[in-house]
């Protein structure tokens, strides 16, 4: 077979897209030989590393750079963007550009379930795996409580845990692990979870359509948040890491950014109150070489408190994210 693939040596290096590569694992092996042997630069396209890595397949490692590609950001649609839009059909383009994304957003889910979890086996239980998804998009944004998820789905916490692990392997979410460096007070080590896309939670946890000021927005507004930090990170290869702060009291700031060098406060309200910046004022105590505090809102000004915090309009934020000014 690999006789057929020789390029012709009169012709440019030979570039080929390979799509859904976690589907025949083996094909690695060519893959590599083709790249040492012949010459030859590949694209290889997936939505899932566990078969890959599970299978003991060749990783191609020091030979390939792994690249992640997340939905819409507000960068790449621009002046057109509609953050009510986006949180209520996600970030996925199709469904943000549909007229009728209920549709879509329905059949991405039922069809996920069934040609990616239950063909390729990753659990036995497909009825079961469905109410955990079901259970896991109300905890959205919210500190994982393993036992919790598996009494109210009728599981066993391994299982719920590995369930867990199949979302983050299949890039259906990640965890948001706690910052715990130079506690002062007692802080939470818990993880968050935070779904790859708001869209996926509304259909799941059967939101029905959000609106500003409502509770449901708010959760839907801070996964958004992390969703352009996490995308900038990725597109612009930066290494800072973005952790969550808590204190055992309840207090806490949605996400710090590095090593304490940015704290960012997601509230989806037109107008901030004192109660809004408490984590943000309680933080400075613990951290008081924090370079700033910022407080992402739907007020319609930028604008600074007596005590140096930044409260910035959904789209100063977004502008300053992808800009370079927040994060160099």
């Amino acid at each position: 077979m690999k006789n057929f693939f020789l390029p012709n040596p009169k012709k440019k290096t030979e570039f080929v897209v390979i799509d859904e590569i976690q589907k025949i694992p083996a094909l690695l092996d060519e893959v590599h030989w083709l790249i040492e042997n012949a010459g030859f630069i590949f694209g290889l396209c997936g939505s899932s590393a566990r078969k890959v890595r599970r299978g003991h397949a060749n990783l191609l490692g020091g030979r390939a750079v792994r690249y992640q590609l997340f939905g819409f950001v507000s960068e790449e649609i621009g002046a057109g963007f509609n953050l009510v839009k986006m949180l209520n059909q996600g970030y996925l383009p199709r469904h943000y550009l549909s007229s009728s994304h209920e549709r879509l957003v329905r059949s991405y889910v039922n069809d996920y379930l069934k040609e990616e979890i239950a063909a390729e086996a990753l659990v036995r239980n497909l009825p079961a795996f469905s109410n955990f998804l079901a259970a896991s998009a109300l905890s959205d944004t919210e500190l994982i409580n393993y036992a919790t998820i598996a009494r109210d789905c009728g599981i066993s916490g391994p299982a719920i845990k590995e369930y867990f692990q199949i979302l983050i392997d299949t890039m259906l979410g990640q965890f948001l692990e706690a910052y715990r460096k130079r506690p002062k007070r007692r802080v939470i080590g818990a993880p968050k979870f935070y779904f790859s896309d708001v869209g996926v939670v509304n259909y799941l946890a059967k939101r029905g359509k959000l609106s500003p000021g409502s509770e449901l927005f708010g959760k839907a507004f801070e996964n958004w948040v992390f969703h352009e930090l996490n995308a900038h990170r990725a597109y612009h290869e930066a290494e800072y890491d973005v952790t969550y702060w808590r204190l055992a009291s309840g207090i806490e700031v949605d996400f710090i950014v590095g090593d304490m060098e940015l704290a960012i406060e997601a509230k989806s309200c037109p107008r901030v109150t004192t109660d809004h910046l408490r984590g943000l004022r309680e933080i400075i105590k613990d951290h008081p070489k924090l370079r700033r505090r910022i407080l992402v809102s739907l007020e319609d000004r930028p604008r600074k408190t007596e005590d140096g915090i930044e409260i910035l309009p959904h789209s100063t934020f977004t502008k300053q994210l992808w800009s370079g000014a927040l994060i160099n």
